[in-house]
């Protein structure tokens, strides 16, 4: 693989990335109600979401998904439905210093990879993506299986450091809020775009 597509693909994917979508509204949303302590296991499950995602789609799920409405309907209904779930929970949560203690031990930080991790690997979208992005940046005559693993690395590392940006910001602006109303109604503007991203996957149609 040549340089020059090597930097096209770094280029286009961190555009991509930097664009917000339902799983980084779910970073910022949950960063904002947990803090710094949840930039780790948010970041984890988005890569490992990615690579579960880009797993599927390179064997063979992403084709299937653009050729199959049926089963595009099932992963997207599948995720919206998380996304309003995990957005309900989030509104509903209380911001009380005494009471945010309390809610921080039931947050684990598995059940806060957990949630990054379902909602990145079933976007019926990214696996699809997959499938039809990478090809544009393969170089035909080579052995596509080393260009393949260079581009899939490259692009965890990026979702990665785009994750982890988004989330340590919202997490320091929980951290430099005391304010218990403030922090319910960051909660709560959390929870309403959860919520929008999960009505927005629920609309999302299935490629002609």
């Amino acid at each position: 693989m040549f340089i020059s597509n090597w930097l096209a693909f770094v280029f286009a994917a961190s555009i991509i990335l930097i664009i917000p979508g339902p799983t980084i509204i779910l970073v910022i949303s949950l960063a904002l109600s947990h803090g710094r302590r949840s930039v780790s296991p948010l970041v984890a499950g988005v890569v490992c979401g990615d690579l579960t995602a880009m797993t599927f789609s390179l064997a063979g799920l992403g084709a299937l998904l653009a050729a199959s409405a049926h089963l595009f309907l099932v992963f997207k209904w599948l995720g919206a439905l998380y996304l309003i779930y995990l957005g309900v929970r989030l509104w509903r949560a209380k911001a009380a210093v005494q009471e945010l203690a309390v809610g921080e031990v039931r947050c684990s930080a598995g059940a806060l990879f957990k949630s990054s991790y379902i909602v990145t690997a079933l976007n019926p979208k990214s696996i699809a993506f997959f499938v039809a992005f990478f090809p544009q940046f393969i170089r035909a005559g080579e052995s596509a299986a080393p260009q393949f693993l260079l581009l899939g690395t490259t692009f965890l590392l990026l979702a990665m450091v785009n994750a982890t940006l988004y989330a340590l910001f919202a997490g320091q602006l929980r951290e430099a809020i005391s304010d218990s109303t403030i922090r319910r109604w960051l909660n709560r503007c959390g929870g309403s775009a959860l919520i929008g991203a999960g009505i927005f996957t629920a609309g999302l149609r299935h490629a002609a």
